[in-house]
């Protein structure tokens, strides 16, 4: 096992996230390295970089929001992720998924709770800040999605995920997926190439 450090410090309520997320398996393969899955607030990283959603911060340039779509789908294209769909509720209030990726965390279960969650959200399109959806669709997944929603107001939870936050945007980051291999940054899915040739770099 390679001793460098590769972290992927993501937010459920990017597309562009769960995009990156399906993708990683296959660079782990080809690298032999495993990445290290940061739970952080994409909410918390706008308010405090002054960043905005692209939606919002170019919207109203013409032809800049079609050329990003035609980019997605070449992407979703190339890397035949055909059960991605878009959200018909985004924008979704992340706070609460977010803090479970983190509870999931200390139990030892974050691989298995982003993968119910990243497809809950981007494959079938369900209403993830809302506290019935999130169990049910956690207790579908073959978690406690009851002990999950308890866990998620406890304080080192919510105090994890602040320092999260508040740690991946005075290392660099204003946006998510954000990669770090060693000390360097690499952000948003078209740059997942250039992050695995870092990586080879590196090892």
């Amino acid at each position: 096992m390679a001793s460098i450090k590769v972290e992927h410090h993501f937010d459920f309520g990017s597309p562009n996230s769960y995009l990156a997320w399906k993708v990683i398996p296959e660079i782990e393969k080809r690298t032999g390295v495993t990445f290290e899955n940061v739970p952080v607030l994409l909410g918390g990283i706008f308010k405090l970089t002054g960043n905005q959603p692209p939606m919002i911060a170019f919207g109203n340039i013409k032809n800049k929001p079609q050329y990003d779509m035609l980019e997605m789908q070449r992407f979703i294209a190339r890397h035949k992720l055909d059960r991605f769909k878009f959200n018909t509720h985004f924008p979704v209030n992340t706070v609460q998924i977010m803090r479970g990726a983190v509870a999931a965390d200390m139990d030892g279960q974050l691989p298995k709770y982003m993968d119910i969650v990243f497809r809950a959200m981007w494959e079938d399109s369900l209403k993830m800040d809302d506290a019935d959806v999130i169990r049910t669709a956690l207790d579908k997944g073959g978690l406690d999605g009851a002990r999950i929603l308890a866990r998620i107001q406890d304080q080192d939870v919510k105090d994890k995920l602040t320092a999260n936050t508040s740690m991946t945007v005075e290392r660099g980051t204003f946006g998510c997926p954000t990669f770090y291999v060693g000390k360097e940054i690499f952000f948003g899915k078209d740059r997942l190439r250039d992050l695995e040739e870092e990586i080879q770099k590196q090892n």
